[in-house]
């Protein structure tokens, strides 16, 4: 289930942080800018509340790490969750099977980082789309929930990270009146082992 919440300067944010484990609360403070640690807490917050809506769990959760850095809940190995962020969403997502998110803005296209990021097919689909710079976001977004899922994290090598897609399911979400896209990457079921 994902879980957006775009009220990012709406809330109290030492209440907030009241509300965080610890270990979330530390990693909030250590953003130097009021808006990654506002983004930090609410992530934290919209995967409690997930956690109670969709699995009954209200404690507080603890993050352990994986290899690449990838959060996984302490004493619930059998959920999988992912938090992303970007200046106008936060976002989570939770499932009992591994699953990626990233929301990301629309802003100016670059074709330079483009090139640097997309294979061939993917620039020609940018090119001949009425908004590039959507379909650039669009298509990072896909990249970055992929490596997410699989905890590889970003990579040197971004244009292939949708070589293996069809391994995955990707649903992607335009919020272009709110300016920004995200994408959810899950492993398809003849996948699941």
């Amino acid at each position: 289930m994902v879980y957006i919440d775009e009220h990012i300067d709406d809330f109290d944010l030492q209440a907030a942080l009241a509300e965080l484990s610890e270990q979330r609360r530390q990693q909030a403070l250590r953003f130097r800018f009021e808006h990654g640690q506002r983004t930090c807490a609410l992530a934290y917050l919209l995967l409690r509340r997930a956690l109670r809506e969709e699995f009954g769990i209200d404690e507080q959760p603890l993050f352990d790490y994986g290899e690449h850095g990838k959060p996984v809940l302490v004493g619930h190995p059998d959920i999988h969750f992912n938090l992303s962020h970007c200046r106008e969403a936060v976002a989570c997502v939770v499932s009992r099977r591994p699953v990626g998110i990233d929301v990301e803005s629309v802003s100016h296209y670059k074709e330079s980082v483009a090139r640097y990021t997309m294979n061939d097919e993917e620039l020609a689909m940018i090119e001949a789309a009425e908004r590039p710079e959507a379909a650039f976001i669009r298509l990072w977004t896909m990249k970055e929930a992929r490596l997410k899922l699989t905890g590889e994290g970003i990579t040197d090598d971004l244009k292939t990270a949708l070589a293996d897609s069809s391994r995955y399911r990707f649903t992607t979400t335009e919020r272009l009146t709110h300016n920004y896209i995200y994408t959810v990457c899950e492993e398809k079921e003849s996948y699941d082992l």
